[in-house]
């Protein structure tokens, strides 16, 4: 696709995300995900600041942008104001938006991620919920995991959680109509538009 820069620029969030990088590296000298990774925020600021289509398609379709963790350390030390981790979060939507996502290994797991966590948002009102973390499918959980899922009944409580229960606490009931309320910002954000899409065509690449 042509023309990627005016595309990113539509997402309101890119203005604030990159306004003038020198280039300095003090984002990817704080980032976590750097250390870990073959990461590097000041140079993808630097390749949408120049704003070289190819490298930029490039950038889309790959697993670089599914690294970052959202922690937003750079935003605290960037002596121009960008917010790099807020430009990958545009990078990401695009990415989806334009299909790019399903050229990566990273950005073809947004499938799952949204076919578990993105339901459990829409349907029950948690992003994670012990009820749905079964522990023969997170094994990496241990036994531990198990052990509390099958006494969570009388463990929630004494930790202070309303499992279940009505009003206020953690892992209470969500009231059907908060769920609506919930649905209704989807919708008028665009995430369920979004989500059909990832969930539609994430398999397709590879095949």
């Amino acid at each position: 696709m042509s023309n990627l820069v005016d595309y990113l620029k539509q997402d309101i969030r890119a203005d604030e995300a990159l306004k003038a990088c020198m280039n300095c590296g003090m984002c990817t000298a704080i980032c976590p995900a750097a250390e870990f990774y073959d990461y590097d925020p000041r140079r993808i600021c630097d390749t949408v600041q120049r704003g070289n289509e190819t490298e930029i398609e490039r950038l889309l379709k790959s697993d670089t942008i599914w690294f970052c963790g959202q922690c937003m350390s750079c935003k605290t030390r960037c002596p121009r104001g960008n917010v790099p981790g807020e430009l990958i979060s545009v990078l990401r939507r695009a990415s989806e938006e334009l299909g790019y996502f399903a050229e990566s290994e990273k950005g073809r797991q947004q499938k799952q991620l949204m076919n578990t966590i993105g339901s459990n948002i829409l349907e029950i009102g948690y992003c994670v919920h012990p009820d749905r973390v079964d522990p023969e499918y997170h094994p990496e959980q241990g036994p531990v995991w198990e052990w509390y899922r099958e006494h969570i009944e009388d463990i929630a409580p004494k930790l202070g959680a309303n499992y279940h229960g009505k009003g206020a606490g953690a892992l209470r009931t969500i009231s059907e109509e908060d769920l609506d309320e919930v649905r209704r910002i989807f919708e008028v954000t665009g995430g369920m538009k979004l989500r059909e899409q990832v969930c539609g065509e994430s398999t397709e690449s590879k095949q």
